[in-house]
């Protein structure tokens, strides 16, 4: 591509972000007055443009920030910000900064607290599946077991935004497909580095995990994130395809590569205690794509809001908040990252109603919403830099560590 053709690649991106920011603020949301004109466009890097603009919504004024992001041009890609272990947290701008993204936004829902489980540690680890860099991290929580507002109807913990091998981002729902096995016996296997398990599971924990506790997968159930945590629980250490160690309650530190941890609950539990130090066990899984057939180089938990260009039903009206979301558009090759201002003239934020009409008039086709709140954070480099900046203000007064994100990363 020469020079030429890049700064056309460029100016298309901007002209559609431009047009599509001109319609929205000729446009209103449902009982809201119409947006105020947006500034002029920034570019973070060839073929990823910054953008803010403020909108009246019903319950008061919102100011979103928006990366757009066109996958076509060869030199961008999208990629999970995450701390390097799925039980761990960072700021948005830290994770950015250390993988050397020019942008990004906050991601999932995660495991913020367990204030209904004194004594138990908070993992800090999402709620959703994770891909880093085509190599799979975690599996979802049982729906009952997620952080979060209520799911839209006809939504789960498995929904994910993502970007596929052949670069273009889609919605989907990963399942997890995996086994323990041993010479006698195959149990299906119920979680993958998740800080909640289906009751009666067993679930593998790697090196991915982090040293964080592994207690908090025995607590609450499939359909109460409250409930009393298991009294019926074991766990078996696996290295090489034999059992080297076992006990009776879940533990904690760092998981050696090449090592799985399994932990059981109820029956799963049960089932781990017919195993002894030196038996041979086979750990296997992997996540399975309801819609996609191509491989996912990155995917990240939330819920859809928009598809097909239509708000999925039953989304909430009432409820606003600070909002985070990721669009897309052009049959996937270009994305919209958005955040709104978490700042208190613009605090009383979006419904998710309004959010996902906000994504439509933007261009998306499909939208997702991600956690939002005080982890509602969007940094974009300024031309030139080399470390990223904070756009918007974080509700909570500073940025909020959190366990993943949406990395923009650029070669150009």
């Amino acid at each position: 591509m020469t020079r030429r053709q890049k700064r056309f690649g460029a100016g298309r991106t901007v002209l559609a972000l431009l047009t599509a920011l001109g319609s929205l603020a000729g446009a209103t949301l449902a009982g809201a007055a119409p947006a105020r004109a947006a500034p002029a466009a920034v570019g973070v890097a060839p073929g990823v443009v910054y953008e803010r603009f403020d909108l009246q919504a019903a319950a008061g004024p919102a100011r979103a920030h928006v990366l757009a992001v066109d996958l076509r041009h060869p030199k961008v890609r999208l990629d999970l910000l995450y701390p390097g272990a799925v039980a761990e947290r960072a700021t948005v701008s830290r994770l950015a900064d250390r993988q050397a993204a020019v942008g990004g936004v906050n991601g999932d829902f995660f495991n913020i607290t367990e204030t209904q489980h004194p004594g138990v540690e908070a993992t800090g680890a999402s709620v959703g599946p994770a891909i880093a860099g085509g190599r799979t991290l975690k599996a979802a929580v049982p729906d009952g077991q997620r952080f979060g507002p209520a799911l839209p109807p006809g939504t789960s913990t498995r929904d994910v935004f993502g970007v596929g091998t052949d670069r273009r981002a889609r919605l989907d729902s990963l399942a997890l497909d995996g086994s323990v096995s041993t010479p006698a016996e195959r149990l299906p296997l119920g979680g993958l580095n998740q800080y909640a398990l289906p009751v009666g599971s067993v679930g593998a924990f790697t090196a991915d995990w982090g040293d964080a506790s592994r207690v908090r997968a025995t607590c609450g159930t499939d359909t109460e994130r409250a409930a009393p945590c298991s009294s019926d629980t074991h766990e078996v250490t696996v290295r090489g395809g034999r059992v080297v160690a076992a006990g009776p309650t879940p533990g904690g530190g760092p998981i050696a590569p090449g090592t799985t941890v399994l932990v059981g609950r109820e029956a799963g539990a049960q089932w781990l205690r017919k195993l002894a130090v030196g038996d041979t066990v086979r750990v296997r899984h992997r996540l399975v794509a309801a819609r996609s057939g191509v491989p996912y180089r990155f995917v990240v938990g939330g819920y859809p809001v928009l598809s097909g260009g239509q708000p999925l039903p039953g989304l909430d009206h009432r409820t606003t908040a600070v909002r985070s979301a990721a669009g897309l558009a052009d049959g996937g090759r270009r994305v919209l990252l958005l955040s709104l201002d978490g700042s208190p003239a613009y605090r009383t934020g979006l419904t998710i109603a309004e959010l996902a009409d906000v994504m439509r008039r933007l261009g998306a086709v499909d939208a997702f919403s991600l956690d939002g709140g005080g982890s509602s954070t969007l940094v974009a480099r300024d031309p030139g830099a080399t470390t990223v900046t904070v756009r918007n203000h974080p509700s909570g007064g500073t940025e909020r560590l959190v366990p993943n994100g949406i990395g923009v990363f650029s070669a150009g």
